[in-house]
């Protein structure tokens, strides 16, 4: 049985500190459910992801519940689920899930978080999405990957106390490619112009101002050679799909306009060396995805990759084999990563400019394809597009994401 998007929506992203989370969820099941054409009563079961309102609120639990009965859903199961930044796609993965094995026709997945009001929180938040048990060992693991890639004479870096640790990790795993592969920092600045770029033509995106490649690398090192403009920002905002299955596909939704789900596979890491990428779980999740949607990489015309800073982006378009292994920074130089390139990544912008508020990025990744594969994406749209892939990872544990999710629509 195949299941289908019929409805799809996201709220834009920012700072919206006064607007709870509630509110925000509803915004986006309220514009899901008017995409379909249709109404809460229809939904049978609902996933509900949200990873940062306990630490943030003191919602620890039941947060599904109270923010669905809220919106006039009672009786009916709602499931919360958490996988740090794979909650969404998780959530996704779920419900598609639910209505394959048959449990029910129309199933919601729904993702939100509210991370402005409490920044410093926010960022706390994040020293948890590891092992804390072992959390010193991990970051020195990590760290270690860029030790023999030192940082140039004269960067001016934030103090340590003033640094997000993640910000450290990423910056090590990408002086890890630089020294395997022979990445430059133009090239990874060129990722994050690209991106930039992208997001003038997505009205939902945080930040909408176009960076020159020149114009990245002046900007402020946050970690070297990560630099302020290929960091994703802290954000608030929710994101909703709708799926359903082949017997009432047309009763609930246009038929026109739904969109098959040929994949969703979610991986966990495993023991192995930093030099075995083969094995990265991105790896484990995207082969897996590719055998059951029964197409390759080269058959994807448009993906969304997790780029909490640019070097994700990179590292992630290998993983999935839209390029080469060691040559995601190059392809991205030479223009084949682009709207109107051989493979577009990001055409929403990426995280690094349309926010990142966890639960929501992998849903709102989601809407984004179901846009392109409607063919309503403006002047963003990637001309043709039958084939879409998106990829989110969540946490840390060993030498990569803790858990991935990689997500194939198309073949309509």
């Amino acid at each position: 049985m195949t299941s289908h998007i019929i409805g799809a929506s996201t709220t834009a992203f920012g700072r919206r500190p006064e607007v709870g989370v509630k509110e925000l969820a509803r915004e986006a099941v309220d514009g899901a459910l008017e995409d379909a054409g249709t109404t809460l009563d229809a939904v049978e079961a609902v996933f509900f992801s949200t990873a940062m309102q306990g630490a943030l609120e003191g919602q620890h639990a039941v947060a599904g519940q109270i923010a669905m009965r809220d919106m006039g859903f009672q009786r009916g199961p709602v499931f919360n689920v958490e996988n740090a930044c794979a909650s969404g796609d998780t959530a996704l993965l779920l419900a598609e899930s639910h209505v394959r094995a048959g449990n029910a026709d129309v199933v919601l997945a729904v993702g939100v978080e509210r991370m402005t009001a409490d920044k410093a929180g926010s960022f706390a938040w994040f020293h948890g999405a590891w092992d804390v048990h072992d959390a010193d060992a991990t970051t020195a693991g990590l760290l270690a990957l860029g030790a023999d890639v030192p940082t140039p004479d004269g960067v001016a870096e934030p103090a340590p106390e003033a640094k997000s640790l993640f910000m450290d990790v990423y910056a090590a795993l990408a002086k890890y490619h630089m020294k395997r592969y022979g990445l430059t920092d133009r090239q990874l600045a060129a990722v994050a112009a690209k991106d930039h770029r992208h997001s003038v033509h997505n009205p939902w995106a945080q930040y909408r101002r176009p960076f020159s490649v020149d114009e990245v690398l002046a900007a402020p090192t946050i970690s070297w050679p990560i630099r302020l403009p290929m960091c994703a920002p802290m954000s608030d905002g929710a994101a909703a799909v709708l799926v359903c299955s082949d017997r009432v596909l047309g009763r609930h939704g246009d038929r026109a306009r739904s969109v098959p789900i040929a994949a969703v596979e979610l991986a966990s890491g495993q023991d192995r060396s930093p030099d075995d990428l083969d094995r990265h779980l991105s790896v484990v999740a995207s082969t897996r995805a590719y055998e059951r949607a029964g197409i390759g990489p080269e058959d994807v015309d448009v993906a969304e990759l997790h780029d909490a800073t640019s070097f994700g982006e990179i590292l992630q378009s290998e993983n999935l084999g839209l390029v080469a292994r060691g040559n995601g920074g190059a392809a991205a130089e030479r223009g084949e990563t682009t709207l109107g390139g051989r493979i577009p990544i990001n055409v929403s912008g990426g995280l690094v400019s349309k926010g990142h508020p966890i639960a929501a990025t992998g849903l709102a990744k989601t809407f984004e394809l179901v846009t392109q594969l409607r063919g309503e994406a403006g002047d963003r749209q990637v001309p043709g597009a039958r084939w879409t892939i998106s990829q989110s990872g969540g946490g840390f544990y060993g030498v990569e994401d803790a858990s991935t999710c990689v997500t194939i629509l198309g073949g309509k």
